[in-house]
């Protein structure tokens, strides 16, 4: 049997609809910004495969650390015990947060660094004996798969059959110009009922809503209001951390700061799967009790493995490493030219960037969506000029490597503008 006939019988795989999908891409090597299918074919990795390879595949420093820490410690279990690795990662990702975080929660990927996020908050004001029960969030949320992170995220998106078992949520539209005011007039309605625990957001840009971009002016202002009154404020920083805005994290754009920030993807350069969620000092201290019912009881077989914690360094070094920092930039002005040309251009409803990642809403005569067809139509265009792209409906984003070169940049806005010259 073919790699793909083996595939078909065995794997069940996401978000896709196996009876009506086209075959998926026997990918079998990634170097650099370069995917190769099995038969030679090669394809640029647009979207930093699920926007988590920040520095391209193959890297070998991270293949050396890797390495390493295998011959070293493998695995162990991290209730009761620690190690190096874990201690070192923590640390390095701690100093290059606001210095307001002073602690780490491991867990395995960003859908659980928000659950562990959520669970801190409900914590809190349950070990403080105040019933805090409700959480605002933003519409066209996407926190996650697991039932806390889908609870907080937009409903009747992807998660209509389970809608039944979520907790509930108070939703605000996404800040703009336009409504800005109004919003922060029902934040503070909703606020003063003194039942608020959480206040859960993508900063600046939502992800899976169509890459919508949105001003950290307006974010502050909300976040001023939550911490008026006392609601504790979650960043989810999953697809923003790590260079993605141009910082290396989003809320570094910020005049506040968030009490939890949720972190994964570029976490690791998308080498292995690695969750953290960072705390601040009072978020912690809220949990330290004699009685042990008060602890974050809460974990996972692969909590703090020491090869994802090692490449959570490694993958630091790099990116604080002069040569990335001043290709963050390169990508980010490149985009900006690119949002320029193209600003008044009527094939676009909107055209927008933010550091690394290029926002395309393309002008399609309906009201966007997930389910636009333009998206099969530029997957496969892409496909056929060497580009793996999975636009969100008629969203098409770009969020390449950093180790992208100026031609292969441009290469690709060239082979979007003629995808959609064509149309």
């Amino acid at each position: 049997m073919t790699l793909i006939d083996r595939d078909k019988r065995y794997v069940w795989h996401p978000f896709t609809q196996a009876q009506i999908a086209p075959d998926p891409i026997p990918i079998v090597k990634g170097d650099g910004v370069w995917l190769y299918d099995e038969d030679g074919n090669k394809y640029l990795d647009s979207n930093s495969s699920w926007w988590t390879i920040i520095h391209g595949h193959g890297h070998p420093y991270l293949a050396e650390k890797l390495h390493k820490q295998f011959l070293t410690l493998d695995h162990t279990v991290f209730a009761g015990a620690t190690h190096p690795a874990a201690v070192e990662a923590a640390e390095k990702v701690l100093k290059v947060l606001p210095n307001n975080f002073e602690k780490i929660f491991f867990s395995d990927n960003g859908s659980t660094s928000v659950e562990v996020g959520i669970k801190m908050v409900y914590q809190y004001w349950y070990n403080k004996g105040i019933e805090r029960k409700r959480f605002l969030a933003l519409e066209g949320a996407y926190h996650g798969d697991t039932f806390g992170a889908m609870s907080v995220g937009q409903r009747g998106y992807f998660n209509k059959p389970f809608e039944h078992l979520f907790f509930d949520v108070d939703y605000i539209p996404l800040p703009t110009e336009e409504n800005v005011d109004q919003i922060c007039e029902q934040m503070v309605k909703l606020f003063e009922s003194g039942e608020f625990a959480g206040f859960i957001f993508e900063p600046l840009v939502q992800g899976a809503a169509g890459f919508r971009i949105y001003s950290p002016e307006h974010l502050d202002r909300m976040m001023e209001i939550a911490r008026r009154y006392g609601v504790k404020i979650i960043a989810d920083e999953v697809m923003t951390g790590f260079g993605r805005t141009g910082k290396t994290f989003a809320i570094q754009h910020l005049k506040n700061c968030p009490d939890i920030v949720c972190m994964s993807k570029g976490l690791t350069g998308g080498v292995m799967a690695c969750g953290f969620t960072a705390a601040t000092g009072e978020m912690y201290d809220s949990f330290l009790s004699d009685d042990l019912g008060k602890a974050l009881l809460h974990g996972h077989s692969f909590t703090a493995n020491p090869l994802s914690s090692a490449i959570v360094s490694a993958s630091l070094d790099l990116l604080m490493a002069e040569n990335t920092q001043k290709r963050i930039q390169q990508i980010s002005k490149a985009h900006q030219r690119f949002v320029k040309e193209h600003q008044n251009n009527p094939i676009f409803r909107s055209v927008k960037s933010l550091g690394t990642i290029l926002s395309c809403e393309v002008e399609i005569g309906e009201e966007s969506g997930y389910f636009s067809d333009l998206r099969t139509k530029a997957y496969n265009f892409f496909l056929e000029n060497e580009i793996l792209n999975r636009p969100l409906g008629n969203v098409i984003f770009f969020n390449p490597p950093y180790c992208i070169t100026d031609e292969e940049l441009d290469d690709f806005y060239q082979k979007l503008m003629k995808f959609l010259n064509e149309q």
